[in-house]
């Protein structure tokens, strides 16, 4: 059991079960912590001690002598975001399997919040897994340096990276319109700070280039539903007849938006979102999107920085991983105006 003195709980202590067995503390320690090194009954005899007072390791103590805490640190940008659940899934069962705790930290799409995590959690986690991270390349790779790091959807050289290729389902989604009949089609982007974003557009115009249609970049607008609204009145606006939204979050948004404004979907235009998150098959009318496997994603993260923490015998571990997307085609996108 603990102790109390004067009132004041304390937690049992290495020092309490040597006063009751009668041997120094670094005796029990070692006993505690390598038992296979004493033999049975002294090993029997600190235990039972241990028991009795209810004691509990100290997982700082612990960890400044192994060297190692058991967690593992997971970044987001905006817990609310439905593409991170399955990410947080897969990251949450990965390390489970492994004995791992994980530590959840929304970042709050701030590149200060998540340098600052960062730094604290070298303190408390063997590694970190990073989702869409806001820092710099010089800051992300310097981060790296100091603890074990894994980025997710950031892809900077000297740095371990698990990439979802949405830049090739977004080619593929351009097609798609294309077949269609639009040959004016929007990029409803987010700020520059992502970079997933500037490939995403970076590959559009060169699609939209090599096929002759006109592709342009509106916004930039927050990855969230309340922007869909913006987005909308701004796809309207320029007169485009099809959008393909960051993701689903800002395309849902628009559905909602062009509904209120008695604008048919898709009827009168087109809308494409991407990462086929929780609730994109029952939006109204249900999304098309750019499908990805966020959990498998999320479980390669995993093993890639386990892989870092204890590489494998005879060789090194894979610094980058490129996941596949594929295009699924549902109910939001149609024939372009005047093409029925």
């Amino acid at each position: 059991m603990a102790t109390q003195a004067a009132g004041i709980y304390r937690p049992a202590t290495i020092h309490d079960i040597a006063a009751i067995c009668g041997v120094a503390a670094s005796t029990v320690s070692r006993a505690l912590s390598t038992p296979d090194r004493v033999n049975i009954r002294t090993r029997a005899r600190r235990e039972a001690a241990a028991a009795e007072l209810n004691y509990t390791p100290n997982s700082q103590a612990k960890a400044l002598s192994s060297g190692r805490t058991g967690a593992v640190g997971v970044l987001v940008p905006d817990i609310t975001n439905p593409f991170y659940f399955d990410l947080m899934r897969g990251t949450q069962l990965q390390l489970k399997a492994a004995g791992y705790t994980q530590l959840l930290v929304d970042t709050e799409e701030s590149d200060e919040v998540e340098a600052s995590t960062m730094e604290q959690l070298r303190k408390s986690a063997d590694g970190i897994i990073v989702a869409a991270s806001r820092l710099n390349d010089e800051s992300l790779l310097a981060a790296a340096a100091k603890i074990p790091l894994v980025a997710v959807n950031r892809d900077v050289a000297g740095v371990p990276a698990v990439v979802i290729d949405t830049p090739s389902a977004t080619s593929q989604a351009l097609d798609h319109l294309i077949s269609l009949g639009h040959t004016r089609v929007a990029y409803m982007a987010v700020p520059f700070t992502s970079q997933s974003s500037a490939l995403r557009w970076a590959a559009l115009a060169a699609a939209a280039e090599e096929r002759g249609v006109d592709v342009r970049r509106l916004g930039p607008f927050a990855p969230k539903t309340q922007s869909g609204a913006a987005a909308a009145d701004a796809a309207v606006h320029s007169g485009v007849t099809a959008c393909i939204a960051f993701n689903d979050l800002i395309a849902i948004g628009m559905l909602q938006r062009l509904r209120e404004r008695g604008i048919r979907v898709p009827a009168d235009i087109s809308v494409v979102g991407c990462d086929d998150i929780f609730g994109a098959d029952f939006s109204n009318p249900p999304l098309t999107t750019m499908t990805s496997p966020i959990e498998q994603a999320g479980r390669v993260a995993v093993s890639m920085l386990l892989a870092q923490l204890n590489p494998p015998a005879g060789g090194g571990s894979r610094s980058r991983s490129l996941m596949p997307t594929h295009l699924t085609v549902r109910g939001s996108t149609g024939a372009a105006p005047g093409t029925r």
